[in-house]
Formats: structure tokens, sequence, C-alpha cells
């Protein structure tokens, strides 16, 4: 049986893995013979998984997964605020295209002062944490390209930065912070980024390296130390497990900690090409029961409840296809909070079997 590699943003449900697969640090994620799902696919983006093995496609096994289309987004598209935040989010895009290929063609300086007033543009089409974070879902696209992922990074960065009450100054340097840690992808030779047939052993290698890439570029220029780190370190892991050096909690540089989590939570929270964005509460119960030890837990806790306060006294469905109203956060479990339904309140924390499948 023919085995070949892939990347994990191409991977998708029935495909049928060909090796175990494990972290850095030997801890088993997926077992051989295993048949992929979707939550699966959002693990192995949560362990920072780039490439694994599969049995040839021809092997692949028909998932049959039931898809419902999520009428709170598709609501929120139709409405004249989601317009105007398109437009805004459209033209930052451009604007940072235009500025991140002068600064690699041109050698130009980095304007940080630019970047983060384009940013800007958009966070001030939003009144609330929350409006923002909706609008986000609703921009999703099949296959986020760098300049876009980047972009949601800074948005999110800005975000957490304001839970976690930075002043204004730190505030700016977070949010450019994310807006540029993936630069060095940017500078990984087209031909292997965009080839369409399977990467080799030797072209995922290189692809790796896009975090010394855009070290390199950015140590050459005049900004602040913690955005350069950003680039070299966001895929550095508390536990040791992320590279590009194995660096653990106390070498990794603050910012850096805060990029990883942003990083993760948008790429698994994207939208894929056999379903919509993944529901925020799916990824907030895979940080908490595996992320710990990964993510600084001062920042993934700060993190991950104001994701949850932002959500409160939203529709939800569960998993019974039940549907209710989020009233009340459990603290020590965020990701299953008290759902009122009718005149019954369900403790998610008490219903194990029992989960939030979409927001309504």
């Amino acid at each position: 049986m023919n085995i070949i590699k892939t990347l994990t943003s191409q991977a998708i449900p029935g495909m049928i893995v060909a090796e175990d697969i494990y972290t850095k640090d030997h801890y088993l994620i997926i077992a051989k013979d295993t048949v992929l799902t979707d939550k699966i696919i959002t693990r192995l983006k949560f362990y920072s998984i780039t490439d694994f093995y599969i049995y040839c496609e021809d092997n692949l096994v028909k998932e049959e997964t039931e898809y419902f289309e999520n009428t709170f987004y598709t609501e929120i598209k139709k409405s004249e605020s989601f317009r105007r935040f398109h437009i805004a989010y459209q033209n930052t895009l451009n604007d940072l295209k235009s500025s991140i290929e002068d600064l690699i063609n041109n050698n130009n300086k980095v304007d940080t002062d630019k970047l983060f007033s384009d940013v800007s543009k958009i966070i001030y089409q939003c009144n609330t944490n929350i409006e923002l974070f909706n609008m986000l879902h609703c921009m999703r696209q099949y296959d986020d390209t760098t300049y876009i992922h980047s972009l949601n990074v800074a948005l999110i960065c800005n975000i957490m930065g304001k839970w976690l009450d930075f002043s204004p100054e730190d505030l700016e340097v977070i949010t450019i912070s994310g807006l540029l840690h993936d630069l060095g992808k940017i500078l990984i030779p087209e031909d292997i980024i965009k080839k369409p047939a399977k990467l080799t052993d030797e072209e995922f290698s290189v692809v790796k390296t896009h975090t010394l890439r855009g070290y390199r570029l950015l140590s050459e220029k005049d900004i602040d130390e913690r955005i350069k780190n950003s680039a070299l370190m966001h895929h550095e892991r508390c536990d040791g497990s992320g590279y590009p050096n194995g660096l653990i909690s106390h070498e990794i540089d603050p910012f850096a900690k805060l990029i990883a989590i942003a990083d993760v939570y948008d790429a698994m929270t994207c939208a894929r090409v056999y379903r919509g964005p993944l529901c925020p509460f799916e990824v907030i119960n895979l940080f908490e029961t595996e992320g710990y030890l990964k993510y600084d837990t001062k920042y993934i806790l700060t993190f991950l409840e104001g994701i949850v306060q932002t959500y409160i006294h939203n529709n939800v469905r569960l998993n019974n296809k039940m549907e209710g109203e989020i009233v009340l956060i459990n603290k020590f479990d965020l990701s299953r909070p008290v759902i009122m339904c009718g005149d019954q309140f369900i403790d998610l924390s008490k219903h194990r079997d029992l989960y939030i499948e979409a927001l309504i």
C-alpha cells in the first residue's frame, strides 16, 4: 500500500494515518491506522503537527458527518455593520501586502505606526470584543493565506492585550507582533508554498524554517525586540515540545507566548472545505484538556475566560439538538457553561455527555 506525506492544512476527514504520530517529546497523539475526523485534524493543529504520513488517497474512507449551516454567522453576514467591517478588513489587507512587499523587496524600514494605524481601522468598526470575534469568524476563508492569518492573529492579540490590561505602548507592540509573526512564510520559495503536489521531506523542512527566516529579516530592523522574538519563538511551547529551539517556559519571550495562543486559535477555528468555522467552545475544550502544559497558564486562562465571557447570553445548540441561552460560566470548566433551555437549566459541567455544538 502506497504511503504519502500530507500537510495538516491539507488533511480532510476520511484519510487514514499511516504511522503513529508523536509530539517532539514522544507523546502519542494519533495511532497508526486511525481514520481522520474533523476533531482529530483540529487536535493535530493544536499540537502544531505540520505534516504526517497517510495511506494513498485511493484508500480514503468516506466520513459521514452531519453539517448544519450556522445561521448565527449567516445573519451577521447580512448586516450593514459586517459590510463596513468587510470593506475595512479588505483595505487593511491590501495595505499590509504592500507594506510587506516593500519590506522584503526594497529592504524598507518597518513603519510600526502605519501598520498599527491600518489595523486600528478594523478595530474601530466594532463596538465590543464579541462583535470583533464574530466578524472574524465570518471572514474565514477555506485556504487562509499568510496575510489573512497574520491579520487575524494581530486582531486577536489586540483583544488579548486589552484583557491583560496592557499599556497603550504594549498594546501596539503585541498587535504588530501578531501582524509580523509569520513574515518568514512569505520568504519561503513560491514553488514550495504553492506546490500543487505533495511536498518532499526536504521541502517540509524548508517550510519549518519560516521562524528563522522571519527573525533574520526583522533582526536588522529598528523595532521592539519582542516583535523580533515573536517571529522566532511563536512555535515554541512551555513544555519544550516546540520549535525551532525546543525552549521551555522561562526561555520564551512573553509576547511570543501570547502569539502562540492566538496563532493556534485562529488556525483551529478557520473554515475548512468540508465545514464552516469551528465552534469556539470546541476549541476552548481542547485548550482546557490538553493546553495547560504547553501554554503560559496566566495567558491561556485569561484568553479562554475572555472568550467565554464574550459569549454569555448567546444562544447555542447542544449536541442533542436542544437549544438555549448561555446564562452562567463555570470558571473551572470554561467550555461547559450553564445553559437555560426553556424553563430548564442544564449545567454542562455535570452532564459530560452534552456539549455546545454551535452558536445560533
